[in-house]
């Protein structure tokens, strides 16, 4: 019998999900429930070119085709869109970037992504608006929409549950829970999985994200804009705009003062129209120590899996990962030894 228990229900336990059930596997995937999580708290940004040293996001050519592929499969499926490939315009804020920048842009790997006219932005609208560049192949993932969706997607095969390490039982014929039989588990449940005794040698150095909502006239700027921060126009006339890294924190939803003014302060001089601010959301991302994602079985507990650690890049890289971590589970294939949990014992 191979009917798999999937505890966590955000990006990495969807995706999963979903691989199976598109390999006709039988599966249970139960989560807490909670209204805030780091998956339904996510931007959901999908860019090639990221981060303050302007390179091109780690295997995006391999990522990218497979979510790509994957969203738009699973949106005609649900009749839902929650999947929007979107101009992004990456401004350059200091020096720094500046003089780095042109020395990027020469370099084989990024040229591809960049959209060969400079973008034009109203600088009534946005501050400062003409030093940067727009991508190709960038998109933004509506999480919440997305895992409501398959949630209800799911039927009987979802559950809403807290489940405890101690409340699943392992043997060599399986897995049993709550008077039911499975052939493996799969923990994705984030960084509560650092509380986990199979899982204590991993090493998590999670960080908590905070993401605001406000409200500005961007006279129908509809790209996703960055410089200091992101922010993503929505349809309703909102914005979404982040996030920070908090490694200190003292609750999973509990922002300090200092972030939350660092990254309001970043917004407003971003733009050049007043902003009102609606809200804050703040969960932890799961994050471990020099690796991109950890993924495979426990290495005393071959019916155990993990599958976590994607960090901030989830929406991008949950569908190939956990295509990946199916292939293994029932087709025995090797885990790549970038993800392998049994090479970080």
């Amino acid at each position: 019998m191979t009917r798999i228990l999937i505890i966590g229900q955000g990006l990495a336990g969807t995706a999963l999900a979903w691989r199976l059930h598109e390999r006709g596997v039988p599966f249970l995937i139960v989560d807490r429930g909670e209204a805030v999580t780091c998956s339904k708290v996510a931007a959901g940004l999908i860019t090639p070119v990221t981060g303050m040293r302007l390179k091109v996001s780690w295997r995006f050519e391999t990522f990218y085709p497979e979510a790509l592929r994957f969203y738009r499969r699973i949106g005609k499926r649900l009749a839902t869109r929650f999947f929007f490939p979107r101009g992004y315009v990456r401004l350059l804020k200091d020096d720094t970037e500046r003089q780095k920048w042109p020395k990027r842009l020469r370099e084989s790997d990024v040229g591809p992504f960049v959209h060969p006219h400079t973008p034009r932005l109203d600088p009534a609208v946005i501050s400062l608006p003409h030093e940067g560049f727009q991508q190709r192949h960038a998109a933004w993932l509506d999480t919440v929409t997305y895992l409501e969706a398959s949630r209800h997607f799911f039927g009987d095969a979802f559950q809403t549950a807290v489940i405890q390490p101690g409340d699943v039982q392992d043997d060599a014929d399986g897995i049993t829970w709550s008077g039911q039989r499975f052939s493996h588990v799969v923990w994705a449940q984030g960084w509560q999985a650092a509380q986990h005794p199979l899982f204590h040698w991993i090493p998590f150095q999670n960080a908590l994200g905070t993401i605001l909502t406000a409200k500005a006239d961007l006279q129908n700027e509809r790209r996703i804009l960055n410089r200091g921060c992101w922010l993503i126009p929505r349809a309703d006339g909102t914005l979404r705009a982040g996030s920070t890294y908090e490694w200190q924190f003292t609750g999973p939803h509990t922002a300090s003062a200092a972030a939350l003014t660092a990254l309001e302060t970043k917004l407003r001089n971003l733009l050049a129209v007043p902003v009102e601010l609606l809200d804050a959301q703040s969960a932890v991302r799961p994050i471990i120590k020099g690796k991109q994602a950890l993924l495979g079985t426990h290495p005393s507990h071959p019916r155990v899996a993990f599958f976590n650690g994607l960090g901030s890049k989830g929406s991008l890289r949950a569908p190939w990962l956990a295509k990946h971590l199916v292939e293994h589970l029932l087709d025995g294939k090797p885990v790549d030894t970038e993800f392998d949990l049994q090479g970080n014992t």
